[in-house]
């Protein structure tokens, strides 16, 4: 019997460079694939995540989403780079677009330049009992980067879908110098129940920058994540709990990521009855994947 294809894409979000930004997979038709398919699709292409689009009753359309070694429920970057996509395949159209994911139904906004929003769900934010000293050891840096800005930002736990340990850092220089200890990263992330840590700082490199983000998900199968759409929601509905800024709520920041893997990306947040996060992205290989044959099971395969 030959194998069967599927076409497969690595589509770069949150940038309109290729080689830049957050790769994601892309499977346009998922339809028949088992899980344990899906996964071994997404270890073979190797990035953070790999969205699978399959056909629903629920929505416009369904996607699982597949690190290379686990699925999450959740995935900001692949919602964007997948979304680009149909529109440049001229599958979709300009316009709004439902989405079911494992969270549940989404609204997916797409402009006639490229731009796709994603509304994410309501926030969850709780804040946590960890020691300062915990947390920098396993992000490699001193604690006093921490406790500087604790008293006005606490270390606190904020989903809009996927949940995430935020850690406010006082100044850049501690952020591009962290050295994490992927296991110790992992057991705070268990602990607290969180799929990673997303570390910030209000030190950005770029004027235009609201903040500068790093995000660490060894529990996930992602060691650092170039550029985390889920985790910038989460961040954004974290900085409106603890009012970071003086006066009105600005409608529109903008999240930089990247950098410090060689992968600078931008993401567009946005904080009001509801949050949205938001990009462009751009076509980086489009090929076809020969499928391995089902284990017969339909489980997910463990690395």
């Amino acid at each position: 019997m030959e194998p069967e294809h599927r076409r497969a894409l690595l589509v770069d979000a949150f940038t309109d460079a290729p080689f830049a930004g957050n790769a994601a997979g892309v499977v346009p038709n998922a339809d028949g694939l088992a899980d344990d398919q899906m996964q071994a699709i997404a270890d073979e292409l190797a990035v953070s995540e790999t969205a699978f689009f399959a056909e629903t009753d629920a929505a416009d359309r369904r996607v699982r989403y597949f690190t290379p070694t686990t699925e999450v429920d959740l995935c900001g970057h692949a919602t964007i780079a997948s979304h680009a996509h149909l529109l440049d395949d001229g599958v979709i159209d300009p316009g709004t677009h439902t989405l079911e994911t494992n969270v549940g139904v989404l609204d997916i906004d797409v402009e006639a330049d490229g731009t796709v929003w994603m509304t994410q769900n309501d926030p969850e934010i709780r804040e946590v009992d960890l020691g300062y000293e915990r947390v920098a050891d396993a992000l490699g840096i001193d604690h006093a980067a921490l406790e500087d800005v604790g008293a006005d930002f606490p270390l606190a736990v904020a989903s809009t879908g996927l949940a995430f340990l935020v850690v406010p850092v006082n100044f850049l220089e501690h952020v591009s110098a962290m050295d994490p200890d992927h296991r110790k990263i992992e057991a705070i992330s268990e602990d607290v129940d969180a799929a990673g840590v997303y570390a910030f700082t209000f030190d950005a490199l770029e004027a235009d920058s609201t903040l500068h983000g790093r995000m660490f998900a060894p529990a996930a199968g992602v060691p650092e994540d170039p550029v985390t759409g889920t985790a910038s929601g989460a961040c954004g509905a974290y900085l409106r709990e603890y009012r970071a800024f003086d006066g009105e709520f600005p409608d529109e920041m903008r999240f930089e990521q990247g950098h410090f893997v060689d992968r600078p990306g931008y993401v567009r947040v946005r904080i009001g009855e509801t949050v949205r996060v938001g990009g462009r992205a751009v076509p980086a290989l489009d090929g076809e994947l020969r499928v391995p044959e089902p284990d017969g099971d339909d489980e997910i395969i463990e690395a």
